[in-house]
């Protein structure tokens, strides 16, 4: 369920790649046309009091320091056999973003915060005057145009407080926080997996305001844990992909439900439909709508997994609310890409990064997409972009980031461009990506080697550069301490955002550390925009 991350140092990147053939042999049937869905309806639901008010009778709740569960899938790992030739030889000046704001988020030391649970699950979204970041288990809301702190930090179940029930007396994590832009509401969502019946706990604000009234809900797994909770909004539904745990221990596979944003947003009665795939598929993630150019009228979720080292499976997600026999979920779709291995594949969920001493082995978090998979409409044509962790070639460092943006998801999907990013010494990993109006890309992301302790920096493109290429990376927060004894766990996600208000200002946070120690994670959040979003403003 939850990782960490590191800062870096980093001097002039050099991006590379690589190859592979599949564990898995590559999908050959036609896509499949799934129907008869789970159908979950919710536990219950309310309207709160202001998330104020429910602030100032609930402050931070230190718990006992612990990992964070993360039960593994099983699923082998991806063993290419090529070479990757989607290797980034050449280094590009350096980015042409500019950083705008660089302030802490929640973490060790700051505003009054200490560390009790690792990996943070650094995640975070941006609305029209607020920045909301939520981490395990504590979220702080901030003013956009200054990045001072005017709420917070606060216990997550603060969302529940009064809801009754399981949501409200945990605060198990797992968390997601997104602003639907296109309705301007905030979603805040996280698991209770510490008790059964597994729930996940979802609530959506009545106003563009973060500290306002939200309605809330519950729906049940019953004793089928859903970890790794990633949140899509469409305009016909929230998007909830997981991976499902049969009695909280054995995979069974990832499952995608669509839930019913229309009666959420109007504070209604909701259910969510459901589909789950076998144990050979690794997390779906949802599609997730940047700008305010919506997709055509009926156009389904894109929900995207790693499937082998030449293909991603995509599956299309047509749900109706009003008759579910209607709803239909189809795929695989195979999309080609460049091949690649998963590092660290002779290691525990990839913990296998080097950091100097005396840190721990760092945790890769190699078998899945990492969130999100960002939706554009350009209007001539329909972009997705998204990223992963794999194997460099050549060089010292253990890892590298994979990025992919590709075309046409409602008719033939296929990668326009990918490149795989690396450095020859440090260890690139833990990504988020997304693009802005202009089709200008950022990539934010941890790096670490056994001489420099893990930090934080971006890279990114413009439409006139290569394709495949990324200009070289800046830093945006240095780490100036190692993690010891922290069960290897880092990040679980970073988050890439844009800002609603002009579409083209990129948000990223995740963590880094400050000082040796165990389970004390800082984190930083930053904005950043390139020339064509400065010269619109």
């Amino acid at each position: 369920m939850k990782i960490f991350l590191r800062s870096l140092a980093i001097s002039a990147l050099v991006a590379l790649a690589f190859t592979g053939a599949a564990v898995r042999s590559a999908s050959a049937q036609n896509p499949q046309v799934q129907r008869h869905p789970i159908i979950i309806n919710e536990d219950h639901h309310d309207t709160s009091a202001p998330l104020r008010e429910m602030i100032e009778n609930m402050p931070i709740q230190y718990v006992e320091t612990h990992v964070a569960r993360d039960p593994e899938t099983g699923r082998p790992p991806i063993i290419g056999h090529g070479p990757d030739t989607a290797v980034q030889k050449e280094v590009l000046p350096p980015v042409s973003a500019k950083l705008g704001l660089n302030f802490a988020g929640v973490g060790q030391g700051d505003y009054g915060f200490s560390d009790s649970v690792a990996p943070p699950d650094t995640n975070m979204s941006v609305g029209d005057t607020q920045v909301v970041q939520w981490v395990n288990e504590s979220f702080g809301v901030f003013d956009k145009t200054t990045g001072a702190l005017v709420s917070g930090p606060t216990a997550g179940n603060a969302f529940w407080a009064g809801f009754g029930g399981s949501c409200q007396t945990q605060n198990d994590g797992d968390i997601e926080i997104r602003y639907d832009q296109l309705a301007q509401r905030w979603v805040a969502g996280q698991l209770v997996f510490e008790s059964t019946p597994y729930m996940y706990c979802i609530a959506v604000s009545t106003t563009d305001n973060a500290l306002g009234t939200y309605n809330r809900y519950a729906i049940s797994f019953g004793n089928n844990l859903d970890d790794y909770p990633k949140v899509g909004v469409w305009p016909d539904g929230y998007y909830l992909g997981v991976n499902i745990f049969t009695n909280g221990e054995f995979y069974s596979g990832p499952e995608m439900c669509a839930m019913n944003r229309t009666a959420m947003l109007a504070g209604q009665a909701m259910t969510a439909q459901c589909f789950q795939k076998t144990t050979e598929n690794s997390l779906l993630l949802p599609s997730d709508v940047d700008g305010q150019t919506l997709p055509p009228a009926g156009e389904p979720n894109f929900d995207i997994a790693l499937y082998n080292s030449t293909t991603l499976h995509e599956y299309q997600f047509h749900v109706d609310f009003t008759n579910p026999n209607n709803t239909t979920f189809t795929g695989p779709i195979s999309i080609t890409v460049p091949s690649y291995t998963e590092p660290c594949a002779n290691f525990n969920l990839g913990e296998c990064l080097t950091q100097p001493s005396p840190g721990e082995l760092l945790e890769a978090l190699t078998d899945r997409l990492l969130y999100r998979l960002a939706y554009r409409n350009f209007g001539t044509y329909e972009a997705l972009v998204v990223d992963h962790t794999v194997t460099p070639t050549g060089g010292r460092a253990q890892s590298a980031v994979r990025w992919y943006e590709i075309h046409s998801p409602d008719t033939t999907p296929t990668v326009y461009q990918s490149g795989t990013y690396q450095n020859t010494t440090r260890s690139l990993w833990m990504g988020s990506v997304a693009m802005d109006q202009f089709g200008d890309m950022a990539l934010g992301f941890s790096n670490v080697s056994p001489t420099q302790d893990a930090s934080i920096a971006f890279a990114g493109r413009v439409p006139s550069d290569p394709l495949g290429k990324l200009e070289a990376a800046k830093i945006i927060k240095v780490g100036t301490g190692v993690q010891e004894n922290t069960d290897g766990r880092w990040g679980d996600y970073s988050s890439m955002s844009l800002d609603p208000t002009d579409d083209c200002t990129f948000w990223y946070t995740t963590e880094y550390i400050k000082s040796n120690g165990s389970f004390n994670w800082s984190t930083q959040i930053a904005n950043l925009r390139f020339k064509s979003c400065a010269a619109a403003q």
